[in-house]
């Protein structure tokens, strides 16, 4: 094995021309830099080095190894430079509800990401209020959260407006009969608001249909299994918003909130930038449908 310890001293002579300017280059002493030659010289049994002249000059053998010794430093450089950036990469840890996963936010950060190819962006879905609770616990970099009342940190708000959904074709629920729920696991945002609603109205309900997923929940509305209180931006051509004529007024209130940590690396403040961009555009496309 070549050391490219001595191999640096080695191309360094022959660089400059003699032992004292190789020395002034490598900060070391003209003793060190001819040692390191020397043992060259042994390791691989040959003469490297010309002294007899004014201006020290490769051998035969030298001239033959110094392409070689180039190469291995080249390489050795390129290895250092490849993990040190590896270690310094950036890595973003971002949490948003699950209505964020998948194609909504994927064109975001892969357009920062072209732009830091180093940065890792590890997402995490899940329930606002879960979500938060990772942040302030100091998991998240980045927080996207839906919430009544933003906290005072919140760097970034926007509105968020809600509706009352059923099938297409479906009728509203007798006044009588208890409303067929389309919903969130217990605890989460909308479920809460939802039956909270319901119950100030006096009207009896039952969750037909729960999961954790909103495009499961917006398919299960528009093939008529229940009803359900889900932000304006989901309803289609399948869905009929209810009014607040049929008993189903849309609350108000709800914010887009974003939160980022004060101290973010030029990845973060991109992404964050970005993340700002696509609220906006996305606020900018939802209006609250008609009473």
């Amino acid at each position: 094995m070549l050391d490219p310890v001595l191999l640096r001293s080695f191309v360094t002579v022959v660089d400059t021309g003699n032992f004292t300017r190789a020395a002034e280059y490598l900060h070391l002493t003209q003793s060190t830099v001819s040692q390191h030659v020397i043992r060259l010289e042994d390791n691989l049994d040959c003469r490297l080095l010309d002294r007899t002249q004014r201006h020290v000059l490769p051998t035969e053998e030298g001239e033959r190894l110094l392409g070689y010794a180039r190469s291995i430093l080249r390489l050795a450089e390129e290895a250092r430079e490849s993990v040190s950036a590896a270690q310094a990469s950036a890595v973003l840890r971002l949490g948003a509800p699950e209505e964020f996963m998948g194609a909504t936010l994927m064109p975001t950060i892969a357009a920062v990401q072209s732009a830091y190819p180093l940065l890792r962006v590890e997402v995490e879905g899940g329930l606002s209020h879960e979500l938060l609770r990772r942040y302030r616990e100091g998991e998240l970099d980045l927080l996207l959260v839906k919430q009544w009342e933003v906290d005072a940190d919140c760097h970034a708000q926007w509105p968020e407006p809600l509706c009352w959904i059923a099938a297409q074709d479906a009728a509203p629920p007798a006044p009588d009969t208890a409303v067929p729920l389309v919903a969130f696991p217990a605890g989460a945002l909308y479920r809460q608001e939802m039956t909270a609603m319901l119950e100030t109205g006096g009207k009896p309900w039952h969750v037909r249909f729960s999961s954790p997923s909103l495009p499961s929940l917006v398919s299960a509305v528009a093939s008529g299994l229940g009803i359900s209180l889900l932000p304006a931006a989901c309803v289609t051509a399948e869905h009929r918003v209810l009014t607040a004529a049929e008993g189903f007024p849309a609350p108000g209130g709800l914010r887009l909130a974003l939160y980022a940590r004060s101290r973010l690396s030029d990845a973060g403040l991109a992404l964050r930038r970005a993340l700002e961009a696509y609220c906006e555009l996305r606020a900018g496309k939802v209006t609250p449908p008609a009473a």
